[in-house]
Formats: C-alpha cells, sequence, structure tokens
C-alpha cells in the first residue's frame, strides 16, 4: 500500500499520511492483529480436525494434565499475519527489511518441522540437529546484514556525529563505550538471535506467558527502531542513527500486533498453543532488529525474563550433572514457582509485570547515559 497509494498523494492529500512511520506502524499492528483473529479460529478448528494437538510431558507439573489435547502449532498463523501485515504496510525496496523476514520465517522453518515430526513420528527433531540449522541460519543472516549495512553514526560527544564500523556494539548507561568487535562480531551476533529465539522457546510454558512477555518487548523495540531510524532524535539521545529503523518500527508492529491477536486465543485456559513454529520466529524477530539497531546488549535488560529462563535451565542441568541435585523444583523458572504453590494465572501475571519494570528499565537507558 505504500508503494501504490502514496504515488496518489498529489492527487489525493489524504495518502500523504503513508509517508510517516507513526501511521503505518499503528495500519501494520491493527492489520496484523485482525488477522490473527480472524484466521485464529479457523487455524484453531482445522489444528483440531487434524488432531495436531499438544502432547504433555509425564515428568511434568501434574496441572497441566487436563492441557493434553489442546491444539498446537498455532505459531503458523502468528507467522502468516507477520508476513501479510509487512507486505502490505513497509517499504519493499529496503534489503534489511527483506532479509529480517526472511529470517523469521526461516526459524519458523525449523519449528514447523519439529513440530510437525512429533506429530508425525512422536519425536521432534534431534536438539544438535535443530540447534545446527539455527546456527546456520543465524550465521547467514549475520552475513546479509553486514553485506548490507557497512557502518552507523553516532554522537558520543558535542554535536557532531562520528561514523563506526558496523560491527561495532554499543554498552548501555555509558556515553563514550562502543567497542568494534571486528571479526567476532559475526558469531556475537549469531549468539544474540540464537539465544532470544530459544530463551522465547523455553519462556512458553504456560498459557499466555511467552506471547504477553514477547508483546512487551515488541513495544520496547519499537519504540528503540522508530528512534534509531529519525535522525534528530537518535543525535538528541546518543544512539546509533540507522536510516532502516524505522521500517522495522513498522515491522515489529506487524509483530505486536499478531502477538496480541494470538493472546486472544491463549488466555488461560488456552484455545491453542503456538509451537515451536512460533516461539522461534517470534525469538529470531526480536532477537534480530536488536542486532539492525545495534541494541543488542539492551535485550539482556528487555528480555531479562527470557534470559532467566534460559539460565534457570542450564543451572539446573549442570547442578544435576555435577552434583546430582536441583537447584530448582523444576525448570523453566516458570515451573518452579508453580511447584512452590503459585497459580498459572499468577505465576504468568507476575512474570509479566517484572517483564514491564524490565522494559521500562531498559527505556530508561536512553537518557541515563
Amino acid at each position: 500500500m505504500f508503494h501504490l497509494l502514496y504515488l496518489l498523494k498529489d492527487d489525493f492529500i489524504i495518502f500523504n499520511v503513508f509517508r510517516y512511520i507513526t501511521f503505518r506502524s499503528f495500519g501494520a499492528g491493527v492489520t496484523a492483529f485482525l488477522i490473527s483473529i480472524i484466521l485464529g479460529g479457523y487455524f484453531i478448528r482445522f489444528l483440531a480436525r487434524r488432531q495436531f494437538k499438544e502432547n504433555i510431558r509425564d515428568d511434568g507439573p501434574q496441572s497441566h494434565k487436563t492441557k493434553a489435547g489442546t491444539p498446537t502449532m498455532g505459531g503458523a498463523f502468528i507467522v502468516i499475519a507477520i508476513a501479510v501485515s509487512t507486505l502490505l504496510w513497509v517499504d519493499l525496496s529496503s534489503q534489511v527489511m527483506w532479509t529480517v523476514l526472511l529470517f523469521t520465517f526461516s526459524y519458523g522453518l525449523i519449528g514447523f518441522l519439529d513440530d510437525w515430526l512429533k506429530y508425525s513420528k512422536g519425536k521432534g527433531m534431534s536438539a544438535r540437529l535443530k540447534f545446527l540449522l539455527q546456527i546456520v541460519f543465524g550465521t547467514l543472516f549475520v552475513a546479509l546484514i553486514l553485506s548490507q549495512i557497512n557502518g552507523f553514526s553516532m554522537v558520543v560527544s558535542g554535536t557532531e556525529a562520528t561514523d563506526y564500523s558496523y560491527t561495532s556494539i554499543i554498552i548501555p548507561f555509558f556515553k563514550n563505550a562502543v567497542l568494534n568487535l571486528s571479526w567476532f562480531y559475526i558469531p556475537f551476533g549469531v549468539l544474540v538471535v540464537v539465544g532470544a529465539s530459544n530463551s522465547v522457546n523455553l519462556t512458553d510454558g504456560l498459557d499466555g506467558l511467552a506471547i504477553g512477555s514477547i508483546l512487551v518487548a515488541t513495544a520496547t523495540y519499537i519504540i528503540f527502531a522508530y528512534l534509531s531510524g529519525h535522525q534528530e532524535f537518535s543525535s538528541y539521545l546518543q544512539i546509533p542513527y540507522i536510516p532502516q529503523g524505522g521500517e522495522l518500527a513498522v515491522y515489529l508492529a506487524a509483530v505486536g500486533g499478531a502477538c496480541l491477536g494470538f493472546l486472544w486465543y491463549n488466555s488461560h485456559p488456552a484455545e491453542v498453543f503456538m509451537g515451536d513454529v512460533g516461539s522461534l520466529a517470534l525469538g529470531a524477530a526480536i532477537g534480530s532488529v536488536a542486532l539492525i539497531i545495534k541494541q543488542e546488549l539492551l535485550l539482556i535488560i528487555v528480555g531479562g525474563l527470557f534470559v532467566a529462563e534460559a539460565l534457570s535451565v542450564i543451572i539446573q542441568v549442570f547442578s544435576f550433572k555435577l552434583t546430582g541435585k536441583r537447584v530448582f523444583k523444576m525448570a523453566p523458572l516458570h515451573h518452579h514457582f508453580e511447584l512452590s504453590g503459585w497459580s498459572e494465572s499468577k505465576v504468568v501475571i507476575r512474570f509479566w509485570i517484572i517483564s514491564l519494570v524490565l522494559a521500562l528499565f531498559a527505556l530508561s537507558t536512553l537518557k541515563l547515559r
């Protein structure tokens, strides 16, 4: 619509609004939400007829036994809603935009294959193969971004902007802290996107937990992407100026709208689960944008809940292998609190609150330098 309707601005002044990132972001979010809501109902019935249903682990919390038979792979209609809305509202001449969209699809495809194998064979792909595919697609993504963006500019002192290599990273809270990783940026970038994707995947264990937390992270990065794509705002706030950041804000708005539509069906008691096709794709979407707008390290704060969930699994595994004892009653972390007596809804809402607090803390870095 940007390419078709904006051309008519001279004849119909109303179409001039398509030049504004804010308007297209709003349009992308609403469009993705409506697609997700409308498509979701049909998709859930389709999944139920095809018997794409969740198998509950025997070693999981006993309260989850009632979830057996709930349709899964609902993340597929999240990805569809994101794709359609993005293609309708973004500037399609942006190479970076296409790269991010295809990268999100690639991780969604990995998740879809894993979910499909669980359904058809009774067992998903091996963890080693799954991880290897994520690394391969992650490496391709980082390499493509480095070939498309040579560098970025940022005001670190005074009023003059300084040019930096795109392999540099920004240290939050410090005005002049810029570290050039050179070729080490490639494995660092892969670590960011793979880590983000798997952390979201581990968080997806309670009704609405992962999708609600992703909504908070997405909203936060919409703000950072928009500011990064605006030369005056980025200069004033002393953050990297990334011209493509504006289009990424439109893309993230589509992600947020699709997630909000999915939450309609995923709220407790969930009518559908997103499966790996959704969690891997959404984690890739957030991680890839964080990488492009040079807010990679900030993802540790914005996605602090996801980090905590992933760390709880790592700590639990290492502790059991080294000492034979478990640190948590069950990992990931949300199961620990369930077994400590918290109801599922209480765990979800309190974790959402933590996500919101972390998001506000991350936004404070815009001035705390």
